[in-house]
């Protein structure tokens, strides 16, 4: 067995220097039973030995399609198999487990983005990658030229010569591709079977369970040819692998919470024009409830607003185009998603120093109004093109006065983050059709299909956006229905479109002004009680001043977009209790007590609270001990320091 081999194996003892590690859902520290190997770092020559025992003991080439691999001699006890997609884990123990089904989608999405991204890439190479399911070549013609271009891909397809690369083969002249926090090894191991094209697959652990399950699970689907184990700390494999000749052409990384310590070897990592892949978990601090955190991460204050989902994907946005700036590189966005609870971006990386003069143009500061929510963005820099030149200059500003226009708030300050397009739609187009084009090679292409679907309808040029709901809450009346409101922003010349972020998101170019004035033409069909308003709310500004145009809520034919129409799978509901991301795991190895256990325990802490004045006096005054306290014997609190409260409540 190869983790018989492994314990054979010399190993040295972890240097104190080295951190914990830094692994994608806490899995790396997987404990394989009586038999797991001791929880020390494992030489570089002792994994190649791994590798090359997996290599050895495997059938060249892929499984048959549609023919389950055949299990290892010897399973050690309480070991379980979890498949998903071609691929079948194992797993040290059904009670150990990390496996989140809901990240399905998360590696089912990675899979059909990386097999268009190596479509385009190897099609210049001379290579046609020939997919499973798939019967012929996906073209999406978006244009003439679009249509002139695939049509030319395609003949230099059928000229001799052109090598086919099939999914689970070495492709010689295919892409590298690393995935640094691969825990067990699932994503990578379905690279190796579902993506074709690809030369080789580095899948990296710091723990050395987890890099001696990798191979073992390399083995296990017979693609230890193409699947390499590592155990290397993140960061360090990025940085050594930044040369020019040793870059990967796909970087994967996800991790437990925030990829912000491993940003700045990524973006160096990867090769000119490769692709990035980065999850993020971490939305308590991207969504605006720790501002700060988020700027000592990102460089970036979020902020809590309605659109703080769209937010976030714009401030990692902006994240990574700083730090590949560093690096007279920067980024070019592919496809970035808001899901479940993460955000899942997908950039490609080019060098050049001419183009990384525009990237202060791309970024932009947001003035949030904590009143009525109306936004404005101010960009950073200013670019003027004069003649064959582009002149750069300093951004003028600020957009609103001291005090909102509208409701006579104060603003709050966001950003930086990315104030250009995060999807490019051509390239979206082609991930769409190819996935529904073959519906049966993903368990959720519906999903798939249905959240590109809207990503296509998404108003490119209008970042952030409004809910109808919170509009409604502002004034204090009805909500109108969403296809009224569309409509009657239709009818005032403006573009809309909905949200992949949000269930009730509104994207428009229309100004503030606009939106307020068919809100306030709303309210007077749907009418408030000005009479309980105060003075100084938000409503009672805004709904003191009379409408500059009079909106039509007629439903229109194009305010129900396609994505809508055909009732497309677009937002999940929660599958099971308790569903969401997973514990973290521990340093030591084996995973932490589980989320439920920590509920189950913090229930029913306030089932007894008290409701009569007079038992406060059983609890300390925490102002008496501060010498602060001026209430004297007054004080509802007990000023008696000596006894514990615990000792009075007995």
């Amino acid at each position: 067995m190869l983790v018989r081999a492994a314990r054979l194996s010399p190993l040295i003892v972890i240097s104190s220097h080295l951190r914990p590690s830094h692994v994608a859902g806490a899995a790396a520290s997987i404990s394989t039973g009586p038999r797991s190997m001791d929880p020390q770092e494992t030489t570089t020559q002792d994994l190649e030995v791994l590798n090359n025992k997996a290599a050895d003991s495997s059938s060249c080439g892929a499984p048959n399609e549609g023919q389950e691999p055949s299990p290892p001699a010897g399973l050690l006890p309480g070991e379980t198999v979890v498949k998903e997609g071609k691929a079948a884990i194992l797993f040290p123990s059904a009670n150990e487990v990390f496996y989140n089904p809901v990240q399905e989608f998360n590696r089912d999405l990675t899979c059909a983005v990386i097999t268009e991204f190596a479509r385009d890439v190897l099609t210049q190479r001379g290579i046609k990658l020939q997919v499973p399911g798939e019967k012929e070549r996906v073209v999406v013609s978006l244009s003439e030229d679009a249509h002139e271009s695939d049509t030319q891909s395609e003949k230099k397809g059928e000229e001799p010569g052109t090598v086919t690369a099939t999914a689970g083969e070495k492709c010689e002249r295919g892409l590298r591709v690393l995935e640094a926090l691969a825990a067990s090894g699932l994503r990578s191991v379905r690279f190796a079977l579902e993506v074709p094209g690809l030369e080789s697959v580095t899948a990296n652990d710091f723990s050395t369970k987890a890099a001696a399950l990798i191979a073992r699970n390399a083995q296990y689907n017979k693609v230890s040819e193409l699947l390499q184990a590592s155990c290397k700390d993140a960061s360090l494999l990025m940085y050594e692998m930044r040369g020019r000749k040793d870059r990967y052409d796909v970087i994967d990384l996800d991790p437990y919470g925030s990829p912000a310590s491993f940003l700045d070897a990524a973006v160096q990592a990867v090769s000119d024009g490769g692709l990035l892949c980065v999850t993020c978990t971490d939305m308590a601090v991207l969504a605006g409830n720790s501002g700060e955190t988020c700027y000592s991460k990102y460089g970036s204050v979020s902020i809590k607003a309605k659109y703080c989902h769209e937010l976030a994907l714009r401030i990692i946005l902006h994240s990574l185009d700083q730090r590949a700036n560093v690096y007279q590189r920067y980024i070019q966005p592919l496809l970035a998603i808001s899901a479940d609870f993460y955000i899942r971006v997908f950039v490609r990386i080019f060098t050049g120093q001419a183009t990384v003069k525009n990237s202060a143009s791309k970024q932009a500061l947001v003035y949030n109004c904590v009143g009525c929510g109306s936004f404005h963005l101010q960009r950073m820099g200013r670019r003027t093109s004069n003649g064959k030149h582009m002149k750069y200059s300093a951004a003028t500003g600020p957009p609103v006065g001291p005090t909102c226009e509208h409701c006579g708030q104060r603003h709050q300050l966001g950003g930086p983050i990315w104030a250009e397009p995060i999807h490019d739609q051509a390239f979206v187009q082609k991930v769409l059709a190819a996935v529904s084009g073959n519906p049966s090679r993903f368990g959720t292409s519906k999903r798939i299909e249905g959240m590109l679907s809207m990503v296509t309808e998404e108003l490119e040029d209008a970042p952030l956006y409004y809910t109808v709901d919170s509009l409604s809450s502002t004034i204090h009346c009805n909500t109108p229905p969403l296809l009224q409101f569309r409509s009657a922003l239709l009818h005032a010349g403006h573009r809309v479109s909905l949200s992949h972020a949000c269930k009730n998101a509104i994207k428009t170019d229309a100004p503030p002004a606009a939106i307020w004035d068919i809100m306030r033409c709303w309210e007077k069909t749907n009418p408030v009680k000005r009479e309980k308003l105060s003075e100084m709310s938000p409503a009672f500004k805004i709904l003191s001043t009379e409408p500059s145009f009079e909106a039509c809520f007629t439903v229109r034919d194009d305010a129900n977009p396609q994505s809508r129409q055909r009732h497309l799978t677009r937002f999940q509901e929660n599958p099971q209790a308790f569903w969401g991301p997973k514990a973290r795991a521990k340093a030591g190895g084996g995973i932490s007590n589980d989320l439920q256990k920590k509920r189950l325990k913090n229930q029913n802490k306030r089932k007894n609270q008290i409701t009569d004045s007079s038992q406060l006096k059983n609890f300390p005054c925490k102002r008496f001990k501060q010498g602060t306290c001026t209430h004297g014997d007054k004080c509802s609190y007990s000023h008696d320091t000596e006894s514990t409260t615990e000792e009075k409540m007995e």
